[in-house]
């Protein structure tokens, strides 16, 4: 090869690599750009009551409960109640009317029943209610396992398989003007029998253009993983998050009596690309579940939540 022809490649080299970097600068650039959009479009107030917490009242008398929560403070939603294809005993038409009547923001739902073929659909009606995520709360499709003997969950087949679901359900939520979230518990954050962190093949390869996720704060800490180290490691991923506090003995507790370090975790909100969060306790054991949002309100307040 001559001196030329070597300047030649050399010359072809810089300008591939150059217009690699340009290509990264851009996608982050868009990335960044996008996130402060959304961060100036949210509403200042970013809490949220998970409807989870008080599923039993909301089955026997929805309406009556959700006044009870905006008499706590409470301002937006989280829906865990889709079934035949109506929210609460309500179609989704009726049950965004309802909340509108009471000043309540509808931000996301649970859908755990929906499937490939049923997306659209259940897609559409969370689009109807007025709900802006639509949130995947365990594997679909029959793949999530819960042994009752121990209480441990986990999942059937390949964390593979589970990432192209997301991404085919993530791309059919975009079409339908919804963004796409997945919901962690533990054990999504424990290696599996090919030595793979699931979570962390997830987030490494479900496009984040349509799927993103929630944290439930719980969840990660009670399987040992450090919240702000996943913020750091996988920047503007986690769109909400659950908050709740773990008690002394691992229990779920209000937030702000436990031990779970909420300060430390909220300095680093910006980072994790936390948009909304929504107070959640999936037991509340022998504490009435409205005093327990009560007390978490509360809580919420004096760490610093908005």
């Amino acid at each position: 090869m001559t001196l030329t022809t070597g300047f030649k490649y050399l010359s072809i080299g810089f300008l591939i690599t150059n217009l690699i970097a340009c290509m990264e600068n851009k996608k982050n650039t868009s990335s960044h750009e996008r996130l402060k959009k959304e961060l100036t479009s949210t509403p200042k107030s970013l809490g949220g009551i998970a409807l989870y917490t008080v599923r039993d009242a909301m089955s026997m008398n929805p309406k009556e409960t959700l006044k009870e929560i905006v008499a706590i403070g409470y301002k937006n939603i989280e829906a865990a109640g889709y079934k035949e294809e109506m929210y609460y005993g309500m179609s989704p038409v009726n049950f965004k009317t309802y909340l509108k009547k009471l000043n309540l923001e509808p931000i996301s739902t649970h859908q755990a029943s929906v499937t490939l073929e049923n997306a659209a659909l259940e897609m559409a009606h969370a689009k109807t209610a007025g709900f802006k995520y639509f949130i995947v709360p365990i594997p679909p499709m029959g793949l999530f396992t819960h042994d009752e003997n121990t209480n441990e969950m986990n999942m059937k087949g390949t964390v593979e398989n589970l990432a192209n679901i997301l991404n085919t359900l993530g791309a059919q939520a975009k079409k339908a003007g919804m963004e796409l979230l997945y919901h962690n518990h533990d054990f999504e954050f424990r290696k599996n029998d090919k030595g793979i962190v699931p979570i962390d093949y997830l987030l490494q390869h479900c496009d984040p253009e349509l799927v993103n996720f929630q944290m439930d704060l719980y969840w990660v800490v009670k399987a040992g993983a450090d919240p702000v180290a996943y913020f750091d490691r996988y920047p503007n991923r986690f769109k909400m998050w659950h908050v709740k506090d773990m008690s002394k003995n691992g229990n779920f507790a209000p937030v702000g009596t436990g031990t779970i370090d909420f300060e430390n975790i909220l300095v680093r909100k910006e980072n994790s690309g936390m948009l909304y969060y929504m107070v959640e306790q999936d037991d509340t054991f022998d504490l009435n579940p409205m005093e327990a949002i009560k007390i978490s309100r509360q809580g919420i307040e004096k760490i610093g939540f908005k």
